[in-house]
């Protein structure tokens, strides 16, 4: 028969299993029990601020809190970016919009934040094309690294089309296009979908692309982009973790 100081030692043992992988010994912490954030404390990886930006807290003439204006090959004066009052705005009676001072036909103009931090999920933003004669358009920039480094995705409708690059130490490189003849002056939404490398890019909800790159596969921040003299405007700036 087993000894009362035995029979406790076997509980204690048993216990002491539960909760741990059979095969290493160590603690079995799954998905089921931790649950997404604590996955992403366990791999370092950063989490996401889901922010949703319909621009009507923000004083008129000024900027988000936190944002900032830049530009790849500026020259003259820098692109002028406030939140403006806009009857035809889709929420609310403000946007984010840019008006141009001078202009360089090879300027990438970006009003972006580094406070909110992205790496997988989606990028969401309504964009109006009000003028341009070499370009219009415009749309969302994401996992930015700094001004010089970052994905992009716009719809142009001098061009009627529609492509995402990446932009890396200021040069642009095309990762794909497509067809897109869109009226001008009116908004159109582009969402973007990035997990990992995959990268899916949908014009007023239907998918346009599906892409594959690797140059920035860490978090960055987020932000608007346009290019040459494209005077755009927008609204509903939303990151999300889905």
């Amino acid at each position: 028969m087993m000894s009362q100081a035995s029979l406790l030692l076997a509980v204690f043992m048993a216990v002491s299993m539960i909760g741990c992988d059979t095969t290493t010994g160590e603690a079995s912490l799954g998905h089921s029990a931790r649950g997404p954030e604590a996955e992403l404390e366990q791999t370092g990886s950063p989490t996401l601020q889901n922010t949703e930006g319909t621009f009507d807290d923000v004083e008129v003439g000024r900027l988000p809190a936190g944002w900032k204006v830049e530009a790849n090959h500026p020259k003259g004066r820098p692109a002028d970016w406030s939140v403006q009052k806009d009857a035809t705005a889709p929420s609310g009676g403000q946007v984010l919009a840019l008006e141009i001072n001078d202009y360089n036909r090879g300027t990438f103009n970006i009003c972006w934040t580094n406070q909110s931090s992205f790496q997988d999920g989606i990028v969401e933003v309504k964009v109006k094309a009000r003028e341009g004669s070499v370009d219009q358009g415009g749309g969302p920039i994401w996992r930015v690294q700094d001004k010089d480094n970052y994905y992009i995705a716009r719809w142009n409708p001098l061009e009627d089309n529609f492509r995402v690059y990446y932009v890396k130490e200021s040069k642009r490189v095309q990762l794909g296009s497509a067809t897109a003849e869109l009226p001008a002056d009116q908004w159109h939404t582009i969402t973007i979908h990035h997990h990992g490398n995959q990268i899916l890019a949908y014009l007023n909800g239907e998918k346009q692309l599906e892409l594959s790159d690797s140059t920035f596969p860490g978090a960055g921040g987020v932000g608007i982009w346009t290019k040459a003299d494209a005077a755009s405007s927008f609204d509903d700036f939303e990151i999300k973790d889905k």
